[in-house]
């Protein structure tokens, strides 16, 4: 056996992540990892790349046990890790990026060339095409996790761990992925994937290990399972199906016309035009960075536009205040929930008010109403699934999955006509996947806007009415639900032509 695992347990403060977890990995093979927010499984896999420690149990590489205090060790024990969140130098070249921290010298210098030599063998070897003299920032989003790839493979990791993968990818470049880990097992590479995307795990996986609630459940070879049996061991319960019911659309709610964003000589938006009236969830599908944060934030007042009109419920709020074009109507979820969603220090009370402590439900005359808002925190945290120690548990302590649970259930309590939903399920299980998109489609059914902003298509395609496409700053394509499927939006994603 290549590696083993055996009786991991992990503690925070009253919570146990990791109760006595035993798992193994053989040579060669794909071993996926799935369960809720909260099940455990980033902890268990940060405790074998180093980045936390065990409370207790043991790891065993071919038997022998090895002390894992840091990823420096973890890399010299032969396990590499491809990180959800690229560790990227923007400005460095890609062959810079992926020796770095190992670089082969010349004497005291850099020896570029042989680095540059180096990269190009591996990346022929291993059939990961790049371009080691392009500036990391100017590569696509596939290209740079291919760099990710390449640089746990120079490191001569033998066991890599890929943390949701394909969470930024188109449906193209998803295929490539897959592929991709599915030739490195045949080139005797072992593989951990963690990811919620069962039809992904269903595609690659060797076995499938489910866990809940810290505890392992079961482990399973995949083809003596399926996505039911695993979903419904994941969350407890069976998933129900989507039925969305077409709704006579309502009063034009949110009107944008020839918005542009300039500065210096880059254009981030190129003249988006749209209209989304009640009643309807409109989807704008890309890859990211073609201009949807730039949207997003002149949207809700952290950034001006150059020129454009933007309405809302017919009041313009272009380049009004955050406050301004709150009060006008707009919720927001927005895309990084730690970025702008949270405070990482502030308790779960000061979280679940945030951008609402001056409503009159939680103060008066500049005092907070304390105990309306402790009622108004339990009632949130528990329509929403928040999984928590206490309220005054910090934001930054809450795994992932759940502080986006309480950031969404934040925005949707406030009842606005307009809903900016930035990806609302980005990090979450199926199990609240679920549940956040009835909560859009109960949002819809009231009448209200949304707009749907999201790097996953498929949520893209189950929920929207209309769908646009955006590359380089401009809408290149418009779909009514009928008209859409995914081959025709990754193509438009990618920068191709709509074809009717």
């Amino acid at each position: 056996m290549l590696l083993e695992m055996k009786n991991i347990s992990k503690s925070y403060a009253n919570v146990l992540a990791n109760d006595n977890i035993s798992l193994d990995l053989k040579e060669g093979e794909i071993l996926s990892i799935v369960g809720e927010n909260g099940a455990g499984k980033s902890t268990i896999m940060k405790i074998l790349y180093g980045m936390e420690s065990k409370d207790s149990g043991q790891i065993l590489i071919r038997g022998k046990e090895v002390n894992i205090k840091n990823p420096r060790d973890a890399i010299k024990n032969g396990i590499g890790m491809v990180q959800q969140h690229f560790m990227l130098f923007n400005p460095f070249k890609v062959f810079e990026n992926i020796v770095f921290g190992e670089e082969p010298n010349k004497g005291i210098f850099f020896d570029r060339q042989k680095a540059k030599k180096e990269v190009e063998a591996l990346s022929e070897k291993y059939g990961l095409k790049i371009n080691p003299n392009q500036k990391v920032e100017d590569c696509p989003v596939g290209i740079q996790q291919r760099i990710e790839i390449l640089k746990v493979l120079y490191q001569n990791a033998e066991i890599i761990i890929f943390d949701e993968p394909s969470a930024v990818l188109t449906p193209q470049e998803v295929d490539e992925l897959l592929i991709t880990i599915k030739e490195l097992s045949k080139a005797g590479k072992s593989i951990i994937l963690i990811t919620h995307k069962l039809n992904e795990v269903m595609a690659v996986s060797d076995r499938i290990f489910i866990m809940r609630q810290g505890k392992h459940i079961a482990t399973f070879n995949k083809e003596d399972t399926s996505i039911e049996e695993i979903s419904y061991l994941m969350v407890g319960k069976k998933l129900s199906e989507k039925e969305i019911p077409e709704i006579e659309r309502g009063p034009l709610v949110l009107d944008v016309e020839d918005l542009k964003l300039k500065h210096k000589e880059e254009v981030f938006l190129d003249g988006l035009s749209m209209k989304i009236y009640g009643g309807e969830i409109v989807g704008i599908a890309g890859v990211s960075g073609n201009g949807q944060s730039e949207l997003i934030e002149v949207l809700t007042g952290l950034k001006n536009a150059s020129s454009g009109k933007v309405s809302i419920l017919g009041k313009d709020v272009l380049n009004k205040s955050v406050d301004e074009i709150r009060s006008a109507g707009l919720a927001v979820i927005p895309e990084d929930r730690y970025f702008w969603g949270c405070a990482k220090d502030a308790d779960l009370r000061e979280t679940s008010i945030m951008n609402h402590h001056k409503m009159e439900r939680f103060s008066k005359n500049g005092l907070l109403k304390n105990k309306e808002i402790e009622a108004f925190v339990v009632d949130l945290l528990e329509k929403y699934d928040v999984r928590h120690g206490s309220l005054d548990q910090r934001a930054g302590q809450l795994s992932g999955g759940n502080i986006q649970k309480l950031i969404v259930g934040r925005e949707l309590e406030q009842n606005s006509k307009f809903l900016l939903a930035a990806e609302p399920t980005r990090g979450v299980d199926i199990g609240a996947m679920e549940e956040i998109h009835k909560k859009l489609l109960e949002k819809r059914a009231k009448g209200d806007a949304v707009l749907l902003i999201s790097s996953e298509l498929t949520e893209i395609l189950t929920l929207s009415d209309r769908i646009y496409t955006i590359y380089e700053g401009k809408f290149n394509g418009e779909f009514t639900r009928q008209e859409a499927d995914s081959e025709k939006i990754g193509l438009l994603m990618m920068g191709g032509k709509k074809v009717d």
